[in-house]
C-alpha cells in the first residue's frame, strides 16, 4: 500500500485543526455581528424612539428563506460534481486507481446538490411568499 509517514500524518493533521479553528472563527463572528445587530436595536427602543419594519429589516440584515438556501447550496453543490470529475481525471493521469473513486464521489455530490434543489422547489410550493398573501 501507500506508506506516507509521520511527517504526512501531521501535515493532515494540522490542515484538519486550521479547518477546524477557521469554522469556529467564522460561526464566532457571525454570532457576535447578531448580538451586535440586536443590540442596537434594543437601545433605540430602550431610548423610545420608533422603528419601522424597513429600518428594522435594514438593522438585522436581509433574511434568506429556507428554500432559498437550499437552492443556494444545490447549487453550489451542482458545481461541484463537475469539478470533482475533472479533479479524478487529472489525478487519474498519474495514478490510474484515482479516476473511478473520485468520480463516483462527483455523482453522489451531483445527486445531493439536485436532491436539495428538488428540496428547495418543495418547500417553496409550501411556503407563500409574502407578496403572494398581500393579495
Amino acid at each position: 500500500m501507500f506508506d506516507a509517514g509521520f511527517g504526512a500524518g501531521m501535515a493532515a493533521t494540522a490542515f484538519w485543526i486550521f479547518v477546524a479553528v477557521c469554522v469556529v472563527a467564522g460561526i464566532w463572528d457571525g454570532i457576535h455581528k447578531r448580538e451586535t445587530r440586536h443590540e442596537t436595536v434594543r437601545r433605540i427602543i430602550e431610548s423610545g424612539q420608533s422603528i419601522d419594519q424597513e429600518m428594522l429589516d435594514e438593522l438585522l440584515g436581509p433574511r434568506l428563506r429556507p428554500d432559498q438556501s437550499l437552492k443556494i447550496g444545490g447549487l453550489l453543490t451542482l458545481f461541484l460534481a463537475p469539478g470533482l470529475a475533472v479533479l479524478g481525471w487529472l489525478i487519474g493521469l498519474g495514478w490510474d486507481q484515482a479516476f473511478l473513486p473520485l468520480l463516483g464521489c462527483a455523482a453522489l455530490v451531483g445527486i445531493l446538490g439536485v436532491g436539495m434543489m428538488i428540496a428547495a422547489g418543495m418547500l417553496r410550493q409550501e411556503i407563500p411568499l409574502a407578496h403572494d398573501r398581500k393579495r
